[in-house]
């Protein structure tokens, strides 16, 4: 059980913290600071004894972790053991730590860490620091950080964060979902179709095969065949053609075969006339990410993505220095990436060359189109005579999903009629609605 293994972990963590605290008030006690022997049974499958084992933290490490965990946990951790040595309260700057603006216990600082683990010895104080480096998997694995302090005060004594996601995992087993919003600006997306009920053109059924087999065999190539040093992290592909064709189904089957989470980049929520806050939306997503094993899908990527401007002014110089953060990030980014736009010129050549595979989803022919009418209508659904689906998907052309709006509508009208006969007329007033919203001439 968490709880267990939380209890036993807190408790080193307080005789660590008293010990230090010890050696601190009592001047003429030399001893070093001692670790209680930490025994942990591979037998607890609980997420923190795995991580801990998995990991192969040492005991500052360990220290650390525990010290993020704690107020999430014990909000009067740090404050309960300071007490009984400055029962009358006072100035104890030596261990560091601040008050939130909601939480009232003290939240521990890099400056808690280092006075736990170091004392006031400098040596040992500069090398406890190098466990807050963006070399140590800490920050690479987005596990913990340091939180960002006003320019001239010391960067230890920013707050550690402790990210929400191994605060989930370590008290209940389970991560929960980032939340849409202004801090994560990407939504979930599902489906409950299969590949069965996406109809796509026979090239770019094959390109998409391409995506499955890199999504199956690429931890093997990297980790098995050594290929790390040769190749770039991740995959990046291009989708390209009109609205409704099957982009964005086809990302979020790709996720659900996978079993890979799809997140929707919502650009409205990404994109600013502000310099500089774009990249910083953008790395929210990208920093929360990281390790994830999730598919970012960007929609109507042109919004981003576009063609870069001659330098003109100051807003088209910062609107080129926004492409090239997002070269940068997508090239470093681990995962699948699929940029969705309706024409492929829209995109900047800079990250043309960087697709790993350019897929462009037609419009349906007639045979597909066909198919899919055939396929979307219900079985408990009667075609009235005159209705003839091969006719009618060979002379209106339309993408997928205005098929499925008709097939909405004629549904509907078939209910409302208290019957199942879904006639030529109803079929041909669907159609037309969606001949309308493009603008398009509609000949019955």
């Amino acid at each position: 059980m968490p709880q267990q293994v939380i209890n036993t972990l807190s408790e080193i963590l307080k005789k660590v913290t008293e010990s230090r605290l010890q050696l601190f008030f009592d001047k003429e006690h030399k001893a070093l600071l001692k670790y209680p022997a930490i025994k942990l049974s591979k037998k607890d499958k609980s997420a923190l004894n795995t991580f801990i084992i998995e990991h192969r933290l040492n005991n500052e490490e360990l220290i650390i972790l525990l010290l993020a965990l704690m107020p999430h946990v014990q909000p009067n951790f740090l404050d309960s053991i300071i007490q009984q040595y400055l029962p009358n309260g006072g100035e104890f700057p030596e261990i560091g730590g601040v008050k939130g603006s909601n939480h009232r216990g003290t939240i521990p600082t890099g400056e808690t860490a280092l006075f736990i683990l170091a004392g006031n010895d400098i040596n040992k104080r500069i090398k406890a620091s190098a466990y807050f480096s963006p070399d140590h998997f800490f920050a690479k694995e987005n596990i913990l950080s340091l939180e960002d302090v006003k320019d001239g005060e010391p960067h230890m004594s920013g707050k550690i964060i402790f990210q929400q996601e191994y605060v989930d995992l370590f008290t209940t087993g389970i991560i929960s979902k980032p939340v849409f919003g202004a801090a994560f600006p990407a939504k979930l997306v599902t489906t409950k179709m299969e590949w069965g009920d996406l109809v796509l053109n026979p090239k770019t059924a094959l390109a998409i095969n391409d995506i499955k087999i890199w999504l199956e065999h690429n931890s093997r190539l990297i980790n098995d065949w050594k290929m790390d040093k040769r190749i770039k992290p991740g995959y990046r592909a291009l989708f390209y053609g009109p609205p409704g064709t099957g982009k964005t189904l086809t990302a979020t089957l790709l996720g659900k075969q996978f079993n890979k989470d799809v997140y929707r980049i919502d650009l409205s929520q990404v994109v600013s006339k502000y310099i500089g806050e774009t990249e910083k939306n953008l790395e929210k997503i990208f920093i929360k990410a990281e390790h994830k094993d999730w598919i970012l899908f960007f929609d109507e990527a042109d919004a981003l993505f576009g063609k870069r401007s001659n330098v003109q002014n100051a807003h088209d110089k910062y609107a080129n220095q926004e492409v090239s953060y997002l070269l940068q990030r997508v090239e470093d980014f681990s995962g699948l990436i699929i940029l969705a736009s309706n024409y492929k010129s829209n995109i900047d050549q800079a990250f043309i060359r960087r697709f790993n595979t350019i897929i462009q989803f037609p419009m349906p022919d007639a045979e597909e189109r066909y198919k899919i009418w055939k396929s979307g209508l219900p079985q408990n659904t009667v075609l009235s005579q005159d209705a003839n689906l091969e006719n009618i998907a060979a002379k209106y052309e339309l993408s997928g999903s205005s098929i499925v709006n008709v097939i909405h509508y004629v549904c509907l009208k078939a209910m409302a009629n208290e019957n199942n006969i879904i006639s030529k007329t109803n079929l041909l007033e669907g159609i037309k609605r969606e001949y309308d919203k493009e603008d398009r001439v509609f000949k019955s």
